[in-house]
């Protein structure tokens, strides 16, 4: 292709066409574009006749949630296809497949994943997905353990390192979470009705604090090759599979950045429940479902983080008897702070969840924000007092009620 120039609908089949092995000449094509997300171009180009379909993605120069206020690098077109190709190897049935790209047009070609669900939207229709825990659990480990300095000689990890560099993406996470919800920000987005929520979060210093030593991590420590936005918006899932899209946000950081994430969306999953469902005994049998997700989650990359170290460690000084505990511990606490932060920028900054936000009742939706913002201060001002994944449990659920201006919310 030519110069970059954003793709039509008709220069994505024509492109779609050029793929070695995929469409022949004769095969009559439709196209449509589906992304709905904040970045990018996604168009899907089927074959119906043959039964073919293929995913092909294009990095818009600009943040597409903003406009063309917001440029971006198309660099990271680079970043997510070479993500999903490490990811690939170290779990290639838990990525989808990346089949061509066109580095001029920011352009990755890949699997098509419409026989699977967007497990948000899954959630919300009340499907549950009994593998996930398990395969987020091996995808978390492997994908972190084996980027590390743990697995890899610590040159390569530093070419691997700049190789990752992810200026523009990386700031628009330690902006977003990290800096704008604790002050006036343009950007920041929440209702009037809870304002009062929005005003204390500016005026708590000790929060402030804890978010500032999480920022600290994210901004400094080049601990393993993140997802960098690992939520249930980018997972794909059936009840036997389980796929992680969107690596784009990819770039070498704290771990428990990405294992916060997934937990902290499956959080806001669990105090939306009342929202969407009339029925008590089952928003409870939901909420138990989705906190033992949560704590078989931790379990699962705990377990599976531990076995790779013991079989592939390759750091001679990382075979100190005491040391893989003091440092899985230390990735429990950095995993319920960064959970908090993330719980937080949902409710009050610039893009937010549908799991909330779609809630059609006004005080359900409400008492969903408000008992949001309670767990996830409360996550991040207790992230270094953490010893086990029951703690974060037991946060969730003594998280009963909020007190704003005499008015008692109380929560199921």
């Amino acid at each position: 292709m030519s110069t970059y120039h954003p793709l039509t609908v008709n220069e994505a089949m024509a492109y779609a066409r050029t793929i070695p092995g995929y469409f022949d000449n004769n095969s009559n094509l439709q196209c449509s574009e589906i992304g709905d997300g904040n970045l990018n171009l996604v168009f899907i180009i089927t074959d119906q006749e043959n039964h073919k379909s293929i995913i092909v993605k294009q990095a818009l120069p600009y943040a597409k949630v903003v406009g063309e206020s917001w440029p971006l690098s198309l660099d990271r077109a680079r970043i997510e296809r070479e993500a999903l190709l490490m990811q690939s190897q170290l779990c290639a049935d838990l990525v989808p497949e990346v089949y061509a790209f066109d580095e001029s047009m920011a352009i990755t070609v890949m699997e098509d994943l419409s026989d699977h669900a967007i497990m948000r939207k899954g959630l919300l229709e009340g499907n549950n997905y009994p593998l996930f825990a398990e395969h987020i659990g091996r995808f978390l480990a492997n994908t972190l353990f084996y980027t590390s300095d743990l697995a890899m000689n610590p040159q390569q990890k530093k070419e691997q390192v700049k190789k990752f560099i992810n200026p523009d993406l990386c700031k628009i996470t330690e902006d977003l979470i990290f800096q704008d919800p604790y002050q006036q920000s343009d950007n920041n987005n929440y209702a009037d009705n809870i304002a009062d929520e929005a005003l204390a979060l500016r005026d708590h210093q000790a929060l402030h604090l804890e978010v500032a030593l999480l920022r600290e991590k994210f901004l400094t420590q080049t601990q393993a090759l993140l997802h960098g936005d690992l939520h249930t918006g980018s997972i794909f899932v059936t009840q036997k599979s389980t796929k992680v899209i969107d690596p784009e946000f990819a770039y070498y950081g704290p771990m428990g950045f990405d294992i916060g994430a997934i937990i902290a969306n499956l959080l806001l999953n669990y105090v939306a429940q009342p929202g969407w469902i009339n029925d008590e005994l089952t928003i409870q049998e939901k909420q138990a479902s989705l906190l033992l997700t949560v704590e078989n989650t931790w379990n699962a990359f705990e377990s599976n983080f531990r076995t790779l170290w013991n079989k592939d460690v390759q750091d001679i000084m990382a075979t100190t008897p005491g040391y893989q505990d003091i440092y899985v511990a230390q990735l429990l606490k950095d995993t319920v702070g960064f959970a908090g932060c993330k719980i937080i920028r949902r409710i009050v900054g610039l893009s937010h969840v549908i799991d909330i936000d779609n809630i059609s009742n006004d005080i359900a939706r409400e008492t969903a924000q408000r008992k949001a913002l309670s767990i996830g201060k409360q996550l991040v001002l207790s992230n270094r007092n953490i010893n086990s994944i029951q703690d974060l449990i037991e946060i969730v659920k003594n998280t009963s009620q909020v007190t704003t201006e005499g008015v008692i919310y109380e929560f199921k």
